[in-house]
């Protein structure tokens, strides 16, 4: 019964995960429910590695205390019960599990339960020196980024091909109704745009792999390398309510409860069961031929199972961790900002907004004109996923402010739209070689018109021109004026040069920072 009740878990869990996931998305309000960062704020790794990083304690941090509890008390059932990549690595493991072998063993590995907890060490001990590496191995910002970036482009894509298809087919009657079923589907299931975001590819196959790795081992991903895991693993280490209980003389040595282990948590040989690794599964109970396990509460320790850690690798882990802070500031970006740095309105001063954004993904999945995109090389090794804007691709809408509303950790801070559209988040200048008014000689005016800022950022300054045929007219050359300027980019997006627009932002002139003032 706790099998089918743990199932039952797993499936309601992974539904709401996929409920707020699809609610994380613009819906024609400048408003959201319910995002899928709820998850986040009941992890403690991303809570205990921001407090380590920024010293700053936040009270939505305090609902991960709940689940630092439950493990307490209860041992690793987040892990086995709640955790959305878990189900998926369960459900994937399962097919593994079913796959016959003469290896009474087969895809257990004890010996590397420890990996995980060298990863953990090497997080926190990085963090303590303000790098705040979570968000790369977190499974909860994982699986987040990887939805949101690598595979919800992709569903809509064949979502959107399908529908197209079944259009230009014309079929009387069905074409009509797959018409009217997009566009229910339009701004409720699908976005309103096809999204498309850089580095999608490679971090759905970073998820792909992980996924992969269960025909490797069962929940390979949460048994050996999950810092999450090993922080719970820890806390639950002495939990007294889910012990497993294997009665010697009843066991048949059939090593069924080792093959169906979901945590590599060895419940045989008697006395072997690692409590830290157990996932209260309740598989050992389930599967056992003489009803030799029990899971029970108890004061009585009933296995003696550890995980090798050697204090030698823990500390050459931290040294790493150590020694990794400031080799991971080297480069061109430590020495001089890349103008292509441009943050979302709210972001805090880079240092800070390094040290406390964890790259789930969420702002740019929410981005209105999908214009923030995963930084790659703008802000070096530690910068990687963070959002930026790339304007070319999209523009910082001036009546939305959805990125502030969904951050978990505040990096992107919590802002009210009137305060958010004072913000400047860049500068834009004109490209005179490319822009039309000054390469041409021809009146263009697609920036001035767009421009959302109040008393237009961009005017024009009239001279006499001549046209084709030795006529002269009023040529309006467009200028910027820093003082209003914003930065949201969409001049440059609507720029009739699309190839190379004729004028480009930079990061330059931000709110956020005094360095970057362009005077």
């Amino acid at each position: 019964m706790m099998k089918n009740l743990r199932r039952t878990s797993q499936i309601l869990f992974l539904l709401v995960f996929l409920i707020l996931f699809i609610q994380t998305e613009y819906k024609g309000k400048d408003e959201l429910g319910l995002p899928v960062r709820l998850f986040l704020d009941f992890d403690p790794l991303i809570a205990l590695s921001s407090l380590l990083a920024t010293h700053v304690v936040k009270k939505i941090f305090l609902l991960s205390l709940v689940t630092i509890a439950l493990t307490f008390f209860l041992g690793r059932v987040f892990c086995g019960w709640v955790c959305p990549l878990g189900t998926l690595n369960t459900v994937i493991g399962y097919f593994r599990m079913r796959r016959p072998s003469r290896n009474p063993d087969d895809g257990n590995h004890p010996r590397m339960r420890k990996y995980k907890y060298y990863i953990l060490v090497f997080i926190l001990v990085a963090a303590v020196f303000g790098w705040n590496a979570a968000g790369f191995l977190d499974p909860i910002s994982i699986t987040i980024r990887s939805m949101a970036i690598g595979f919800n482009p992709a569903i809509n894509g064949l979502v959107r091909a399908f529908f197209e298809f079944s259009y230009v087919l014309a079929v009387p009657g069905i074409s009509p109704a797959m018409d009217s079923l997009y566009s229910i589907l339009t701004g409720t299931l699908l976005a309103f745009e096809q999204p498309v975001f850089r580095q999608m590819i490679p971090i759905a196959l970073i998820f792909s792999a992980i996924l992969a790795l269960n025909f490797v081992a069962p929940r390979f991903w949460c048994r050996y390398l999950c810092p999450l895991g090993a922080l719970l693993g820890f806390v639950g280490y002495r939990q007294l309510f889910a012990r497993v209980d294997v009665d010697g003389e009843k066991c048949v040595s059939c090593h069924m409860c080792n093959r169906s282990c979901q945590g590599d948590a060895t419940p045989f040989p008697p006395g072997q069961w690692t409590s830290s690794e157990c996932l209260i599964c309740f598989n050992c109970k389930d599967v056992c031929p003489a009803s030799a396990v029990r899971i029970h509460p108890s004061m009585k320790k009933t296995g003696d199972g550890k995980v090798d850690l050697q204090r030698r690798h823990i500390i050459a882990t931290g040294v790493a961790a150590i020694a990794a802070v400031p080799l991971i500031g080297l480069g061109e970006t430590g020495k001089r900002h890349s103008p292509d740095l441009i943050r979302p309105p709210g972001a805090l001063p880079e240092d800070e907004f390094l040290r406390t954004c964890v790259k789930c993904g969420e702002c740019m999945k929410v981005c209105l004109t999908n214009g923030l995109q995963p930084a790659f090389n703008q802000a070096g090794l530690e910068g990687l996923w963070t959002p930026v804007l790339v304007p070319r691709l999209g523009y910082c809408e001036f009546y939305c402010n959805l990125c502030n509303q969904v951050c978990p950790t505040g990096a992107i801070r919590s802002i009210s739209l009137e305060e958010k559209q004072k913000i400047r988040i860049g500068l834009a200048f004109f490209d005179k070689n490319r822009c039309i008014p000054y390469a041409l000689g021809r009146n263009c005016g697609v920036c001035e018109e767009h421009c959302p800022a109040p008393g237009k950022a961009i005017t024009f300054l009239i001279e006499e021109g001549i046209d084709r045929s030795g006529k002269s007219f009023e040529l309006k050359k467009p200028v910027v004026n820093p003082d209003l300027c914003i930065g949201c980019g969409i001049c440059e997006n609507k720029c009739p040069i699309v190839d190379k627009p004729g004028i480009r932002v930079s990061s330059i002139n931000e709110s956020r920072a005094d360095y970057q003032l362009y005077l």
